[in-house]
């Protein structure tokens, strides 16, 4: 089976959806941490969004990502799976009949996933932390600058992803879309290879070598690991990702990536690029477990296999 497989991006599609339902209450709150002011810690961050927007504020954005993750995270697990089963085949390895995988294939079909995620992922993360954002309170006496809109008070300046998407490209042109697009490269092409690596190879330390597949018990495990593994050492490149494209919803701060760390550095200090590490990682657990869980169910199902073990 080294043949290029439509199987992997319809389980993803169905994984990938399943994770941004559970995901994004937490996203938003690591959002607002990262790139909004006056929230503190995680749970006064709760707190506030909470007594400001009531619980569907956590909710905000929530839309966009569902109808676009669905289709980013299908085109992430097809690329690595068949990238994978590629250089397996080229090497002379049958991927589907061993459960060994070297360390250089998993590494550079996570890399090449991760560059692909890119091009599709910066427009989707763009459109949802716009719209997390804007309820965001405008401080412009605090800030200094130039606003892009004066006296936008606490009117939201989107009414939706697709106004979103249309204002953005009539204010910044279509490059407004990849607005963030270095930070991104720099977070998740490591990012990836921390997230399908420690997966693999904990399914394989989990899975006793009697079975002849893992358990959906060691997916879940397996996968909330790698999930919080790679959300966590992610958090650095995250919060200037953040930054950067929430910069623009009332005013352009950061000139670039250099420029934003150089800026969040000198006012901040070191601890505001682990700002969002706990919320990051706890929220990796749940939302990569359930990404895995899906994929390889749904895989199973479309494929027929219905032989899943027993957890």
């Amino acid at each position: 089976m080294g043949s290029f497989q439509l199987e992997d991006f319809a389980a993803g599609w169905i994984g990938g959806a399943a994770s941004v339902i559970v995901g994004h209450p937490l996203d938003t709150v690591k959002t607002r941490l990262q790139a909004g002011i006056n929230y503190g810690n995680t749970l006064s961050c709760i707190r506030t969004v909470y007594k400001r927007e009531s619980v569907f504020g956590f909710f905000k954005g929530m839309s966009f990502p569902l109808a676009s993750i669905a289709v980013y995270n299908s085109v992430v697990f097809g690329v690595f799976s068949n990238t994978q089963r590629f250089l397996s085949q080229y090497h002379g390895r049958e991927s589907e009949a061993s459960r060994s995988h070297t360390l250089s294939d998993l590494l550079l079909a996570s890399m090449v996933a991760g560059v692909v995620s890119v091009g599709l992922g910066t427009p989707v993360d763009l459109i949802k932390i716009r719209l997390q954002m804007q309820t965001q309170p405008f401080q412009e006496a605090n800030l200094g600058l130039k606003p892009r809109a004066v006296a936008l008070g606490v009117q939201p300046i989107y009414q939706g992803p697709v106004h979103c998407i249309a204002t953005i490209v009539r204010t910044e042109g279509l490059a407004g879309m990849y607005r963030g697009v270095g930070a991104m490269l720099l977070r998740d092409v490591p990012g990836y290879c921390l997230y399908f690596i420690p997966y693999v190879f904990l399914n394989e330390w989990i899975t006793p070598e009697t079975c002849t597949g893992p358990s959906p018990c060691a997916v879940w495990l397996a996968g909330g690991m790698a999930g919080a593994i790679s959300w966590g050492t992610a958090t650095p490149m995250d919060v200037v990702k953040s930054r950067l494209q929430a910069d623009g919803v009332y005013l352009n701060k950061y000139k670039g990536v250099l420029d934003c760390i150089s800026q969040s550095y000198q006012k901040e200090g070191l601890k505001v690029f682990f700002r969002g590490i706990t919320v990051n990682t706890v929220r990796g657990f749940p939302m990569s477990a359930t990404m895995f869980l899906g994929y390889e169910l749904s895989l199973k199902v479309i494929r027929g296999d219905h032989t899943v073990p027993s957890p």
